[in-house]
């Protein structure tokens, strides 16, 4: 069984192309190809609109004698989907477009149109430039003048750019985290001193004896008295200084150096003080 596509096929030994008939066609004959509207047209005879993108069975054929480059133009026959009437237009490798013949018109363009005048505007100039050398002077002193502006502009765009990219907002919200933490810390201390106090007091313990006991102590020898201080402990308010003054008068000592020849009364003002050994005889 053979194949139902074949691409390769037998010739046989004794075959000659130049025997093979060939078809006289027109030079310039017609083809039938499929396309779709290039713009926006209205038919001429019934008013139809024919909207852009609509698919025709048109007629192509090359425009004799009309070339634009060396690139051919072609030209295409299409009927009105209404009225039938024949409708035609040809390429414009020129301006990159259709150009309508017969059968219809187009329709209203501002895009083309805002084009064409922009290209007629800028001819205009081109051409007074060429015949008025201090016109052509102004335009480029104008040219320079607003490429410096458009510099500066640049500069200022990248200082503040390059402003904003030094700045790292996460350090900065960290930094003032520890700044405020710091802060509550301090503040929180400062209330609970404020409360409790920062004062040492000086706990004694008192020894009760009889009068006729302490007669007779005092007159064989004078017993030292215990006292038991607490220096860690934080108090709402300090002693007095009749406190520490009747406690030294009465233990002969000082409980700050043990010192019998201290003042009393710098153990009062000056007990956690450095001027401690100032008040000394």
């Amino acid at each position: 069984m053979s194949e139902r596509k074949v691409l390769n096929k037998y010739y046989p030994p004794d075959f000659d192309p130049s025997k093979i008939p060939r078809m006289k066609l027109p030079r310039n004959r017609q083809y039938t190809v499929r396309l779709m509207a290039p713009f926006n047209m209205r038919c001429k005879t019934c008013g139809e609109y024919i909207y852009k993108g609509k698919k025709f069975n048109a007629r192509k054929e090359d425009v004799e004698g009309d070339d634009y480059l060396g690139i051919r133009i072609y030209r295409f026959y299409i009927k009105c989907t209404r009225c039938l009437q024949e409708i035609s237009f040809k390429t414009d490798p020129r301006n990159t477009d259709y150009e309508i013949e017969a059968g219809a018109t187009r329709n209203f363009m501002a895009l083309k149109l805002a084009e064409e005048a922009a290209q007629r505007e800028e001819d205009e100039i081109k051409e007074e430039e060429a015949s008025n050398p201090m016109k052509l002077l102004e335009n480029r002193t104008k040219a320079s003048k607003q490429e410096l502006e458009l510099l500066e502009s640049l500069e200022e765009l990248r200082d503040l750019n390059r402003r904003q990219r030094t700045i790292d907002y996460d350090t900065m919200l960290s930094q003032y985290e520890d700044k405020r933490k710091e802060l509550e810390e301090e503040e929180d201390e400062k209330t609970v001193r404020s409360i409790f106090g920062t004062g040492k007091r000086v706990i004694v313990e008192e020894v009760v004896e009889d009068a006729d006991e302490s007669r007779s102590n005092e007159q064989e020898q004078p017993l030292p008295k215990v006292a038991k201080i607490s220096s860690s402990a934080n108090f709402a308010q300090p002693l007095t200084v009749m406190d520490f003054a009747s406690l030294c008068n009465y233990s002969k000592t000082c409980f700050k150096c043990s010192s019998s020849r201290c003042f009393p009364i710098s153990c009062a003002f000056l007990i956690n003080s450095p001027y401690h050994e100032k008040y000394m005889f």
